[in-house]
């Protein structure tokens, strides 16, 4: 940074002269940016601003008028303070007329009560500005280079705020236009600090420009975007003290560069998930593996706009029906699309949620209900929001999008409700277990939007036990014999037997069923019974038999 006029002061040259703050001792921290020696009087049109002006006042007017006019002009101009020499002109004191005009104007008038060399002044301060300059250089260079380096690798946006504070020192927020926390650093202070009623904070901050700083708060913010289109702010949460007028904020340039480099990875991985959703998606892995605290995930989620304390918390979770696996970068866009519409659809139904991809298949969302809200409505209403906007954009792309919109409509599977934060992770895992479940058996004919775990029922049961060994043993009991004879003679004896069980063991339906002959059909029930010794005209060996086909079903998805 420059050299202020304090800083001048304190110089040991300056001090030989014996130096008196006569006027203007609130402004001393003004930057030097140079200094200038001159007994003119009509000096100012020679300057540029930031001059430290040296003078022996032997030319100065002697009338009041002309006196004020003086100071009126350099303080116009922008000096960073007037200095003047006992000896020449003036002995002892100043003439009353200049102090009064100096201390109106806020203008640092010293007196030098000893001559001095002003070129060793000037040389001093030469010296200092200059190296302030070089300072500044280094630091712009090695600002630059980190953040290119994080442009090249695609950094993170998290990465990016956490190189900002690091390097000011001070805490850092990313936010959205609508003043939600995206990311943070708290540079080692209290989350709580720096989060607490961040949005009503942030709206009290407008500083002119794209980048200012706001006096009143102290913080440093400039604008994110690119193109014409700005996405969020970037704000350096600090209060350096008062900075004198036409001075820059010290950590100004760190803070653009910065803003630069997360507009750019933007553009740059326009294609990946939003930022958004990126931000709920960390919140909601943080609730279900444990790595964020009850109260960081309160505090979070309220600074991104999403209430959790004191309300009913549902998880929901979304699967999309499985049909060709598309390759990588489809499946990631596809992804995206789904996470998206389930946004939009909480957004229509003006439902408070975090919404975030769980996987590479399924999308999560903690909605956050009122104490008045109806939750079955809320959900039923979120659902149907879900199916037309999924409908809709099938529609609006057409031939393709029409199949792409049918592998798209979701399964909405959706967990009990909840009191507390504490509690919000069972909620998500039973829908989870849901989904799962009814992704693969969700029964038929179903009139309901969504599915709870009494819908899903024995299936439901078995897919939530499809990891234990004692189910699996259960099923190779069960069918082994008749699945290594499938396997061995590429027979279809398991289908038959399935669609006997699925036909309610009605053996004409099942031939029907099975496109064969009843004679046909009745051969290969005699196989099936020959092969597992048992009777399938007995209701319990038949129950035994569809369980573990089920289970079949469940172990091998």
């Amino acid at each position: 940074m420059l050299p202020t006029v304090a800083r001048v002061l304190d110089l040991e040259v300056m001090r030989r002269g014996l130096p008196q703050v006569v006027a203007g001792a609130a402004h001393l921290e003004r930057p030097v940016r140079w200094v200038h020696v001159s007994e003119l009087p009509d000096v100012a049109g020679m300057l540029q601003g930031g001059e430290l002006v040296l003078t022996t006042g032997i030319a100065l007017p002697e009338d009041r008028d002309g006196l004020a006019r003086y100071v009126r002009e350099l303080d116009e101009v922008g000096v960073a303070g007037l200095v003047i020499e006992f000896g020449r002109r003036y002995f002892d004191t100043l003439p009353r007329a200049l102090v009064h005009a100096a201390e109106q104007r806020g203008l640092p008038l010293i007196a030098l009560r000893r001559e001095l060399r002003f070129v060793a002044v000037t040389e001093a301060v030469h010296a200092l500005v200059v190296n302030a300059q070089l300072e500044q250089l280094r630091t712009s260079e090695a600002v630059h280079q980190v953040f290119n380096e994080l442009a090249v690798e695609g950094a993170e946006p998290g990465e990016v705020v956490r190189q900002v504070a690091r390097m000011a020192g001070a805490p850092v927020v990313l936010e959205n236009l609508a003043h939600q926390v995206l990311a943070h650093d708290t540079a080692g202070r209290p989350e709580t600090e720096l989060l607490e009623g961040w949005e009503r904070r942030s709206r009290g901050v407008r500083p002119p420009g794209r980048t200012g700083h706001d006096p009143r708060s102290g913080w440093l913010v400039t604008a994110v975007g690119a193109r014409g289109q700005d996405w969020g702010r970037l704000i350096l949460v600090d209060d350096p003290g008062p900075l004198p007028d036409g001075t820059a904020h010290p950590h100004a340039m760190l803070l653009e560069r910065g803003a630069a480099t997360l507009a750019l990875n933007r553009l740059v991985l326009r294609d990946r998930e939003s930022l958004e959703r990126q931000t709920h998606r960390t919140l909601l892995s943080g609730i279900l593996t444990h790595a964020l605290t009850v109260s960081e995930v309160a505090l979070r989620a309220q600074a991104l706009g999403v209430p959790l304390e004191g309300r009913r918390l549902v998880g929901v979770v979304l699967r999309q029906r499985r049909g060709p696996s598309p390759a990588a970068l489809e499946a990631q866009a596809r992804l995206r699309d789904f996470t998206e519409l389930a946004a939009t659809a909480v957004r229509t139904c003006r439902l408070p949620a975090l919404v975030g991809a769980l996987d590479d298949e399924g999308v999560g969302v903690l909605i956050a209900l009122g104490s008045q809200q109806d939750e079955h409505a809320a959900l039923d209403a979120f659902a149907a929001a879900l199916r037309k906007l999924a409908a809709d954009s099938g529609r609006e792309a057409g031939g393709e999008g029409r199949q792409a919109a049918q592998a798209i409509q979701p399964v909405v599977a959706v967990g009990s409700s909840v009191g507390s934060v504490r509690d919000a992770r069972r909620t998500l895992l039973e829908a989870t277990q849901v989904a799962d479940a009814a992704l693969h058996d969700a029964p038929g004919g179903r009139a309901a939007a969504y599915y709870r775990l009494p819908d899903v029922r024995l299936r439901g049961l078995l897919h939530l036990l499809r990891d234990d060994a004692r189910l699996q043993t259960y099923v190779e009991r069960e069918l082994g014999p008749l699945l290594a004879h499938d396997a061995e003679h590429g027979g279809q004896l398991v289908q038959m037997l399935r669609i006997y069980l699925e036909q309610g063991r009605n053996k004409s339906a099942a031939a029907d069923a099975a496109h064969l002959s009843r004679p046909s059909f009745y051969d290969r029930l005699h196989k099936v019974e020959r092969i597992l010794a048992v009777d399938l005209d007995q209701v319990e060996s038949c129950l035994s038999l569809h369980v573990a086909l089920l289970a079949l079903d469940a172990v091998r998805r």
